[in-house]
């Protein structure tokens, strides 16, 4: 499907290329002493530079940097496209050689900038996740018997929402001590309800495809909300979250989610 999908996006970044090759592509200043960096809005999915004279890399997921590697020497005639994908939307620009004052440093960009896709792999963006994560934050809680404590620390559900073909987790952890909380770790997995013979016990674990909040510690109550894509399991098994302290003999708790609050879930 991934296969599909990129000869799909590279058709249109090509239909798109000699469509606007004209005049329509915005042009961006380039030089080999300055290395200029694209903030995209979106983690990028695929990049393309046309010329063999600029290279590239991605220091981070939605993040893009280019420098050409030597001169040209007719500079005036020296042009290329980098074309950028992101999750919903693409943009291009046409690569300009220019003295070092005058090259893009960087250029932030929004989805309003580039050309809109259909992607069928995504059905929530990141920024859209990123909103929904926010707005669940501005709910009242409806779970209040979902909770579990250990070393006075606690873990309760707040909301579970559904979003397209996600589910909208929001937790909050509390520290009941005046010890600061380090964070080693928080794992989520399906597992058995009850632990039997351990030749017998299975486990699932689990990774959250994006989170609101990315923190290391906290000192008596934090509040995040972690987004998964929909999954399913039997009656005899529960989703479980566990908080883990950045310490030999550190706190950890666990809290238990049935299948029946799963299924519960609301839409935002």
């Amino acid at each position: 499907m991934k296969t599909v999908t990129h000869i799909l996006i590279f058709l249109l970044v090509s239909n798109i290329v000699f469509g606007q090759q004209e005049s329509t592509i915005p042009k961006l200043y380039v030089n080999e002493d300055v290395t200029t960096h694209f903030i995209l809005s979106e983690p990028i999915t695929y990049v393309d530079i046309s010329v063999q004279d600029v290279k590239g890399d991605q220091p981070e997921p939605n993040i893009l940097r280019i420098r050409p590697i030597k001169l040209k020497e007719a500079q005036e005639k020296y042009k290329g496209i980098v074309s950028i994908v992101c999750q919903s939307y693409l943009v291009q620009y046409e690569l300009v050689y220019t003295s070092s004052s005058k090259a893009t440093k960087y250029i932030r960009i929004k989805s309003e900038d580039g050309v809109g896709l259909i992607n069928s792999e995504i059905t929530v963006s990141t920024p859209e996740m990123k909103a929904f994560c926010l707005k669940s934050l501005n709910k009242k809680p409806t779970y209040h018997s979902v909770k579990s404590t250990n070393s006075k620390m606690v873990i309760s559900l707040n909301n579970l929402y559904t979003v397209g073909d996600y589910f909208f987790i929001d937790v909050t952890f509390k520290n009941h001590t005046k010890i600061k909380y380090d964070i080693d770790q928080i794992r989520f997995k399906i597992e058995d309800k009850r632990k039997v013979k351990r030749t017998n016990y299975q486990e699932v674990e689990l990774q959250e495809v994006y989170k609101l909040y990315d923190i290391k510690e906290f000192k008596s109550k934090h509040r995040n909300v972690f987004v998964f894509k929909k999954f399913t399991f039997p009656d005899q098994k529960v989703f479980t979250i566990e908080i883990a302290e950045n310490q030999i003999s550190g706190r950890r708790v666990k809290l238990d989610i049935d299948y029946s609050d799963i299924l519960n879930a609301d839409t935002l």
